[in-house]
């Protein structure tokens, strides 16, 4: 082929591989659509999330190998007789896609045992945050910050998923030896029994487990309230902002350092 014959065949698969991938796009996303309407606010809701980004990804990657071979073919590169004959080549592809085989069958575990969901609150490995797409090579994280986070599937080892379960929002307020523990007790007993009922997401009664000596040798009065997932982050900053207001207005005075607030799973 002439040059000229060259370029034009050139344009054309690039225009071809546009094309495609806005119809694929678009075909991908009025299906799912569809199933995401039936389902919404259920919990296949974020099967059907997760399915989607998953679609979009692999598409994405048969376009980019067919139009990068293509590409290749045209300017008159022997693809085929270049892997079989280069010997280094091609133990380096056969390296590479060693990692890339592992990455597909860990996302496919992953898939399959459904660790993970779009739009659960998880944590892997020492990234917490939202996960937005669970592909075939990387699942992608939205940490608290923001940073978007693109984690290889056969890096993933353990997964914490905060979004399956009831959660424990642990509420520790820092007193004095001299402080009135049953004083302080009562007035959490009922900040407890006036503000529950207004928080539908809180799951049976407070616990409260007394004074606890914690490792730093601080003491503290704990206090677990089980709330529906997602909740406790809002539970336990409200609570203990009614804790320390109370305590205040009856004139108990607590420590100045930071009241320590936590959450956990809870079956």
């Amino acid at each position: 082929m002439t040059i000229l014959e060259k370029v034009v065949l050139l344009i054309l698969f690039t225009i071809l591989f546009l094309v495609f991938k806005r119809i694929g796009k678009g075909v991908i996303n009025h299906f799912f659509k569809r199933y995401r309407m039936k389902y919404q606010n259920t919990v296949a809701e974020k099967r059907i999330k997760t399915f989607h980004t998953l679609t979009i990804n692999i598409l994405n990657y048969c376009l980019w190998f067919f139009w990068i071979y293509s590409i290749l073919s045209t300017i008159g590169v022997p693809v085929g007789t270049l892997v079989a004959s280069a010997g280094i080549f091609s133990l380096a592809i056969g390296l590479g896609a060693q990692g890339f085989v592992t990455d597909i069958v860990s996302g496919f575990f992953i898939l399959l045992e459904k660790e993970i969901e779009v739009g659960e609150y998880v944590q892997i490995g020492t990234i917490k945050g939202t996960v937005t797409a669970v592909g075939i090579r990387t699942t992608q994280v939205v940490g608290d910050d923001g940073t978007l986070n693109f984690i290889p599937n056969r890096t993933i080892t353990t997964i914490a998923n905060m979004s399956r379960n009831n959660m424990t929002a642990m509420i520790q307020v820092g007193i004095f030896p001299q402080t009135p523990v049953e004083k302080v007790t009562e007035i959490i007993r009922k900040v407890n029994d006036k503000e529950v009922p207004n928080y539908p997401d809180i799951v049976g009664k407070p616990k409260i487990l007394g004074t606890i000596s914690l490792p730093n040798g601080k003491l503290v009065i704990q206090v677990n309230i089980t709330t529906k997932n997602g909740s406790q982050y809002e539970v336990s900053h409200n609570f203990l902002a009614f804790y320390l207001a109370e305590i205040n207005r009856a004139g108990i005075e607590l420590p100045s350092s930071p009241t320590l607030v936590s959450g956990q799973a809870h079956s």
